[in-house]
């Protein structure tokens, strides 16, 4: 098939369905064979890099040849991060419908900007917040922005937050900026995630703008140290629901109440942890995440659908609006509240809406309550399997995350690599209360016992030698 085109334009269609139909060829091919395959597999960058290198070529070449070659380079560095046994992330694999979704989409190639440019993705996006916000447990009229994950979710959240407790104290950010501005306080537990400090760097605040309330022994904010560090406003406060290394959730209906008296924004990064609130066990984790004012979720963990998805949320739709949106007179349709481009970072993005209503709409609400509640036990199950073979657990674990230890530092990093190499499953290492651990997510549909089993027997394997 020729760069250029060339002949009637049936011949074009056929030579674009032969390699569409090539590359989900392809696609299936992985997919199908990540259940036996290595999880990752030892590979040279060099080898990778010439594999793709080279100078750029004068012209043109075939498309089909291209897909063939990308094939081909791609294949030794390809990691089975969408496979059963890969625990290293709190990350999902896409769920076939989503799959073949987000194929969709790119063949559509929708800019997701604004109902103008594609009323179809505006809706789709309208109908699957609708849908989030019911299984979330949120207000049905809080704004929802489809993001690129947990990173713009709270950039987003905290971005509303700024407009607002600023512009309660009589300064408009968004036009003066924050020179001369009231100093906003951020309280926020010192288990907090990384994810909330880059958000305060780049919104200008500054990580020394947090004031610093400390953890439980699970990881959870504790109140009563929060409502010493609330002070005069402007204030936000960041709460969590999933903490990243224990999965504990913060006592979100104590904490919102608390600090709503002291007047502040309350944001709630919920990346994965929000998803318990869709699981009738572990709802009781997600109590009072209604009374927040801004949420954080992605769709990439627990609802398993391609990347990149995330959700920003706001219980004020004006204010979320007025933080993010902006204004050009060829910009067409703007003018009112949008779900799309007036809610999220980006002008021009995908339509990945369309992904998220197909995984919703596969699994239904059972379906999403099942998946959330059997990768718990199966995160159980794993825990109490290394515990029965000597591993120290040291966390309670309330939802899908495990921290086990082998003994000191070095030995744990040294099964890290041990286990990384070895190729049954994928996990890596973390710091929790200064002793290194393995840290193992269990947020993948495709997940089994037997899966968590095999991948268990392995690492007692490794940690036996």
């Amino acid at each position: 098939m020729s760069l250029r085109p060339r002949g009637p334009t049936v011949a074009l269609v056929d030579d674009l369905r032969d390699l569409l139909t090539r590359a989900a060829e392809l696609a299936a091919a992985h997919r199908a064979g990540l259940a036996d395959r290595p999880v990752a597999r030892p590979a040279d960058p060099a080898v990778l890099r010439a594999a793709f290198g080279g100078p750029l070529p004068a012209g043109p070449a075939d498309p089909a040849s291209v897909l063939e070659e990308l094939a081909r380079a791609a294949e030794p560095g390809l990691v089975a991060t969408a496979g059963p046994r890969f625990f290293g992330f709190v990350i999902g694999g896409a769920l076939p419908a989503a799959t073949a979704a987000d194929v969709l989409a790119a063949g559509w190639d929708q800019n997701g900007f604004n109902a103008v440019l594609s009323p179809a993705a505006a809706a789709a996006e309208e109908v699957a917040g609708a849908w989030l916000k019911e299984l979330l447990g949120l207000p049905a009229t809080a704004s929802a922005g489809f993001v690129t994950g947990g990173q713009a979710a709270n950039t987003v959240g905290l971005a509303a937050a700024r407009h607002h407790v600023l512009a309660e104290a009589g300064w408009d950010v968004e036009r003066d900026g924050l020179a001369g501005a009231p100093r906003v306080r951020v309280v926020a537990s010192e288990e907090r995630h990384a994810t909330i400090d880059r958000a305060l760097r780049l919104l200008g605040f500054g990580t020394r703008a947090v004031e610093p309330v400390r953890a439980r022994p699970d990881g959870a904010i504790d109140v009563q140290d929060l409502e010493r560090a609330l002070g005069d406003r402007p204030q936000i406060v960041c709460l969590q629901a999933g903490n990243v290394n224990t999965g504990a959730c913060d006592d979100l209906r104590t904490a919102c109440e608390l600090a709503h008296r002291h007047g502040a924004w309350v944001h709630v990064d919920g990346a994965f942890g929000l998803w318990a609130a869709a699981n009738p066990g572990t709802a009781a984790l997600l109590d009072g995440a209604e009374l927040a004012d801004s949420w954080a979720c992605d769709g990439h963990k627990w609802l398993n659908v391609p990347y990149d998805s995330g959700f920003a949320f706001c219980a004020h739709p004006e204010v979320h609006a007025e933080a993010i949106a902006y204004r050009a007179a060829y910009l067409t349709g703007a003018g009112e509240v949008s779900g799309m481009g007036d809610l999220t970072l980006e002008s021009s993005r995908r339509a990945r809406g369309f992904a998220v209503w197909a995984a919703l709409r596969e699994l239904g609400r059972d379906g999403v309550a099942e998946l959330v509640d059997r990768c718990c036990r199966l995160a159980r199950r794993f825990a109490a399997a290394l515990a029965a073979g000597g591993a120290e657990i040291a966390n309670d674990v309330v939802l899908n995350q495990v921290l086990a230890s082998f003994g000191d530092d070095a030995r744990t990093d040294a099964l890290v690599r041990a286990i990384q190499l070895d190729g049954t499953c994928w996990l890596g290492g973390t710091t929790w209360r200064g002793r290194r651990y393995l840290r193992i997510s269990v947020s993948n549909w495709l997940t089994t016992e037997a899966d968590v089993d095999r991948s268990a027997a392995a690492i007692l394997r490794l940690a036996g030698r």
